[in-house]
Formats: C-alpha cells, sequence, structure tokens
C-alpha cells in the first residue's frame, strides 16, 4: 500500500430484514417479551466499503440482488469517489470471483488491488464489525411497518457512522497492529 500510494479497503454487503432482528431483552420473571413484526420478508441491501484506517466509510443502497452486474456497478462508482489506488480486501462470495468481475479487475489493475479472505473468516473483515453496530443500532427490538421507513433508519445510521470518523478506525483491531509494526 506504500509503495502504491493506496488507499486500503474492506469491501461487503449486508441486508437489513423489515421484519426486524432480535437481540438481548428483558421482562419480568414469568411474562415473555413480545416485538411487533410486520410479517413482511423483505430486506433492504447495502454494498460498502470501509478504509478503517482512514476512518471513511462509501456505501451505497441497492435495489435488486446482490450479484456480479450490481457489485461491477458499485466498484465503478467507488472508482469515482476515491482518487488514486486502491487496494480492496473482500469475502469470497461467488459474484466477487466471477468471470465478469476478474474481467473488471484486470480492466482496472491500475487502480485496483483484489485480495481475497479466506472461506469463511467474516472475523477478518472489520466492515463485518460495522454491520453489526447499524444492525443493533438500527434493526434490533425494532418494528418497521413499512419498507421506506426500514431504508430510512439504516440509512441514517450508516450515515452516523459514516460521521465517526474515530468509531470507524476502531474496527481496524489487529489489523491497526499489524500496520504499526510494518510501518
Amino acid at each position: 500500500a506504500q509503495e502504491k500510494h493506496a488507499r486500503i479497503l474492506f469491501g461487503d454487503e449486508a441486508s437489513f430484514a423489515q421484519w426486524g432482528s432480535l437481540g438481548y431483552t428483558w421482562a419480568l420473571k414469568g411474562v415473555q417479551p413480545t416485538v411487533k413484526t410486520s410479517g413482511i420478508r423483505k430486506a433492504h441491501r447495502v454494498l460498502g466499503l470501509l478504509d478503517c484506517f482512514g476512518g471513511t466509510l462509501y456505501f451505497q443502497d441497492l435495489d435488486g440482488k446482490f450479484n456480479s452486474e450490481s457489485y461491477q456497478t458499485f466498484l465503478e462508482w467507488a472508482l469515482t469517489q476515491v482518487a488514486g489506488h486502491l487496494i480492496l480486501i473482500q469475502d469470497n462470495a461467488s459474484y466477487h470471483t466471477s468471470g465478469p468481475l476478474r474481467t473488471f479487475y484486470a480492466a482496472h489493475a491500475d487502480r485496483l488491488t483484489i485480495y481475497q479472505l479466506p472461506s469463511y473468516s467474516p472475523d477478518l473483515n472489520p466492515i463485518e464489525g460495522l454491520w453489526k453496530k447499524v444492525k443493533k443500532d438500527a434493526t434490533h427490538l425494532r418494528y418497521f411497518p413499512h419498507f421506506a421507513a426500514l431504508v430510512a433508519k439504516v440509512t441514517q445510521t450508516l450515515t452516523k457512522f459514516a460521521g465517526l470518523p474515530h468509531e470507524l478506525t476502531s474496527l481496524a483491531g489487529e489489523y491497526r497492529e499489524l500496520t504499526s509494526v510494518a510501518a
């Protein structure tokens, strides 16, 4: 990264369910707590890139499904948002490693270097910690009677975190220790 004067970004995507999510709660002994739900199985999808060393978050809502085309469109947008070379560290979702995306990566090799994390290793991707915080703040134990309310709450929470660089850099965890040793 230092040689290329590159920014290191961790990429991932998340779905936020309209039916909410349950977290820890309390109730009087013998009283079963209840949480309202709309019964609608719809989710708000978000693509994100986290610079946990610089404290910057890039995200976009997605109306469709996570696939090669939507991910490529997101990366094209990201390349317009960030100057210089990007090192993107991401998981092995099938559309991240698809033929069309490999072609895209090769065509943008002058600005984009890709590293795939090992399979089944969300603990190695700091943006997973952000998704967890957003879900806790935005959807845990909440009722969204309308999809627009869910979208608004998730967007509000992501925007809040985007404005808190210290929260984003705190997600670097062990990576921060490794980079301070390398520096």
